[in-house]
């Protein structure tokens, strides 16, 4: 029997706002931004969304914001949580009248749960035919009862106990084949600690409902989080060269030439006539100044410096946490945060702030640092080396590099593994321990990567 006014998953009227792989403090920054215009402003249920760690400047920044880390997804593929239903429930030892109330309530189905909130089976229709199969008539205990003490049994001896357990963060495609061979339709649905949330239907995971995606700060698919493909992307919101993904229907697409998405973000707020509130505004600002290194960078525009302006006049009122700030002494916090090699994992270093490319059907990272001084590298060029060495592997890339940025002189150092030798062509000196450098260059979006290309597709 199916369970009436079953209404397509709880995430159908929710939209997930999340910036790229290994986000950056813009990337959170856009999407907290981005998902609180659209509540505002257009009444969506929107929730800003992550797809990787919080590095460490972005986590120093929320720290003194006092803001909560989005929600995490490494990938879009649905899971159990999506299609699952909360039913109420009975324990072992109540009568099958309990159970029989919320069967009528769920067109057949009652979760009988343990009082420690572990699953103990499911009273159905067909666990009812299947116990009175078995002991109404040649039973001798059930053989004259009436319906009123039949319904006094427990609910115990009436539920199916042989259900099959799926976590809730388990991805459906991963088990459908499993599921498809099983003869239940009723599987149980459990948190980490193998406690009760809901129950879900074989019907309902052969169609599970698509998360709906917004995108920031980011446009190409090897930067998104996995399994895009598994979701409804209704929007792209970024700052970055073109590479989008291809969609079954027109989608809002939006790419600027700005230094940040944040300042796309406030600009949209604006517009709006909002102001965002102070915490929201001081994230933004911090992914505005960590994105154009406080205005510095060759990817900073007017349109930038204006937007630093404007969140800083929301950020900085009385009573923040950031009243006493200036956009100049909060940017150099904020750059300060994130920079520096000796207390930082070389692991860390060169994925905190990666990013993967393809061009010619050549596959390849750049991660970037910032310091406050270039001989500082130095001393770690070989762990470096080695943790690049091994993303390139564990990625399946065919070469890896790590841009070390000077933020306070506008400088950086180029570190290679497996590069091509087309590279060697370079406009940057090489040095004698292997690196090159890069005088003037900063921006890994604008400077570097526009030359490693044209090199690439030559």
């Amino acid at each position: 029997m199916p369970i009436r006014n079953t209404p397509k998953l709880r995430v159908d009227n929710q939209v997930y706002v999340i910036g790229h792989v290994n986000p950056d403090t813009d990337a959170i920054a856009s999407a907290v931004g981005y998902a609180w215009l659209l509540r505002e402003r257009d009444g969506m249920n929107a929730i800003p969304a992550r797809s990787g760690a919080i590095n460490r400047q972005t986590s120093w920044v929320l720290r003194t914001l006092e803001l909560e880390a989005p929600i995490l997804f490494n990938d879009a593929s649905p899971r159990f949580e999506s299609v699952m239903r909360r039913l109420d429930t009975v324990t072992p030892d109540r009568p099958l009248s309990d159970a029989w109330a919320i069967l009528n309530r769920t067109g057949g189905v009652a979760p009988v749960v343990n009082p420690d909130g572990t699953p103990y089976g499911v009273v159905s229709g067909k666990s009812l035919f299947n116990f009175m199969s078995r002991h109404v008539g040649p039973h001798p205990r059930y053989g004259d009862m009436t319906i009123a003490e039949f319904l006094e049994i427990p609910c115990s001896e009436a539920a199916e106990t042989e259900i099959s357990r799926y976590n809730a963060s388990t991805r459906i495609r991963d088990v459908i084949n499993r599921l498809l061979r099983e003869e239940v339709d009723e599987f149980w649905v459990l948190d980490d600690n193998q406690r009760y949330l809901g129950i879900c239907r074989q019907r309902d995971l052969l169609d599970p409902p698509r998360m709906k995606i917004i995108l920031v700060d980011h446009n190409e698919p090897q930067q998104a989080l996995g399994s895009l493909n598994e979701a409804d992307l209704i929007e792209i919101l970024d700052h970055h060269r073109l590479g989008n993904p291809s969609t079954y229907e027109p989608i809002r697409f939006t790419v600027d030439i700005v230094g940040s998405t944040s300042t796309l973000v406030s600009e949209m707020i604006e517009d709006a006539g909002l102001s965002a509130p102070p915490k929201f505004a001081g994230l933004m600002l911090a992914g505005l100044l960590s994105d154009t290194l406080i205005m510095t960078s060759p990817t900073t525009t007017e349109r930038d410096r204006l937007a630093a302006e404007r969140l800083a006049r929301w950020a900085f009122v009385w009573g923040s946490c950031l009243e006493d700030e200036t956009i100049q002494t909060f940017g150099q916090k904020v750059l300060s945060a994130g920079s520096g090699l000796s207390s930082r994992d070389p692991v860390d270093v060169v994925t905190s702030d990666m990013k993967k490319y393809e061009t010619d059907n050549i596959r390849f990272a750049i991660a970037q640092a910032e310091v406050s001084d270039l001989y500082e590298l130095n001393e770690f060029l070989a762990p470096l080396g080695a943790a690049l060495q091994e993303l390139k592997e564990r990625r399946s890339l065919d070469f890896a590099m790590l841009m070390v940025t000077d933020i306070v002189k506008g400088n950086s150092r180029l570190l290679m593994v497996d590069a091509p030798l087309v590279l060697d062509e370079l406009p940057y000196r090489p040095l004698q321990d292997g690196t090159r450098l890069a005088e003037g260059v900063v921006s890994r979006k604008k400077q570097l990567l526009p030359v490693v290309l044209s090199l690439l597709e030559a």
